[in-house]
């Protein structure tokens, strides 16, 4: 009796559970990136997003004053006062050690006077202020290093957004690439959405010969690789004067996205009721008038369906971009290859890196969430009778 229908399985609470977690996963490494893009790459460096609330210690490299503007004679020394985080925009900070060599930073705790040899010392506080002195030819020169371990307070900025999209003369700001990933996404989403819906009517509701061989030859098309058509659609486009550009790119990812495209809107056409189409054919109706006017508006689901993943698809490609597009600078300006030139070759650049990441998935998150609710809808058709 227990899988009489209606009744509720008595593991609906791991399916409960289990659907908790996955989007709990999901969510954490967003919501990581999200809090990352505000902070700042000393912060990144030192601990990670879910420390971003307390108090983190970093170590930190300082630099006295220029001795030859600040130096103060007293008796036979001079001496340069100051504070250490001043010229850094630190506060708030808390010094627990500190050294003046690289290879020993912890050979003194704060308060304490460190001897540079022939009568030259420097000590420093915790809260970053020092006293540095010597003689005349001591006190010369660049300040001196000081390295030090200090606890910091939280902090957030927004100079990762400004520096990525607004500061112009920033060679990495992502702005530009920002617009072009719209102006290669919006028609390689609509475009193939337009050819794809007549196709799938006429795979559905129009007879003619061969349209079960062309079904076929579409479902087949799903599974081939797109890596082996890019060389040569990248030829044919060079042989009839496309070239690299945004038009060879939308043809690029229409072509590649036809297939599924016209596959999912198919098996959701063809799953109307057939009475509504003969209804409309026995008043006199077009086929053209049946599509726009009845199959389209019902078929929302579909396109809708159709439209996240296209979307998704061409915003997150680089593969395609990289063969395909060259822009007016002469360079693949989308946001994928920016973010990958952002690491640099050192792997440099966290905090401009999170905030370029998070810039990337935050129009994808926006259309998948807006039109989440066709998805299933779309997915399923067909699937039942």
């Amino acid at each position: 009796m227990d899988n009489i229908a209606g009744t509720k399985s008595s593991l609906t609470w791991a399916v409960h559970i289990s659907v908790v977690a996955l989007v709990v996963l999901w969510l954490l490494p967003t919501f990581g990136l999200f809090v990352s893009s505000f902070r700042t790459v000393e912060q990144i460096s030192s601990s990670g997003w879910w420390k971003s609330m307390f108090p983190s210690e970093q170590n930190i490299t300082l630099r006295a004053a220029d001795p030859d503007d600040f130096r103060v004679q007293q008796g036979d020394l001079y001496v340069v006062e100051g504070n250490l985080f001043a010229d850094e925009g630190i506060t708030d900070a808390v010094i627990s050690v500190w050294g003046t060599s690289s290879r020993n930073i912890a050979a003194y705790t704060a308060g304490e006077t460190a001897d540079l040899g022939d009568g030259e010392t420097i000590t420093v506080q915790s809260d970053g202020a020092y006293l540095w002195s010597g003689n005349d030819d001591q006190m010369g020169g660049r300040g001196q290093r000081v390295f030090v371990t200090a606890t910091t307070p939280p902090e957030f900025t927004l100079d990762n957004y400004h520096n990525m999209l607004l500061d112009p003369s920033n060679s990495e700001g992502m702005a530009r690439a920002f617009f072009n990933t719209l102006t290669v996404t919006i028609p390689a989403t609509i475009i193939p959405i337009l050819v794809a819906a007549f196709a799938a009517y006429a795979l559905a509701w129009m007879e003619f010969p061969g349209r079960a061989l062309l079904i076929a030859v579409i479902v087949g098309l799903l599974v081939v690789p797109l890596q082996l058509a890019l060389i040569p659609l990248l030829t044919l486009h060079n042989n009839i004067g496309i070239g690299k550009g945004y038009l060879g790119t939308w043809l690029a990812h229409t072509g590649f996205g036809m297939p599924l495209a016209i596959y999912l809107l198919r098996n959701y056409m063809v799953g109307l009721p057939r009475d509504i189409i003969e209804n409309a054919k026995v008043d006199g109706a077009t086929d053209f008038q049946i599509f726009t006017k009845i199959v389209l508006p019902l078929s929302f689901p579909a396109l809708a369906s159709f439209a996240i993943f296209q979307f998704l698809w061409t915003w997150n490609d680089l593969l395609v971009a990289k063969v395909f597009l060259i822009d007016a600078t002469g360079q693949t300006t989308v946001m994928t290859n920016q973010i990958v030139e952002l690491l640099g070759t050192r792997g440099g650049n966290w905090e401009i890196l999170a905030t370029a990441a998070f810039v990337s998935i935050a129009v994808p998150l926006l259309v998948f969430f807006s039109m989440q609710r066709f998805l299933v809808r779309g997915l399923l058709a067909g699937s039942v009778k």
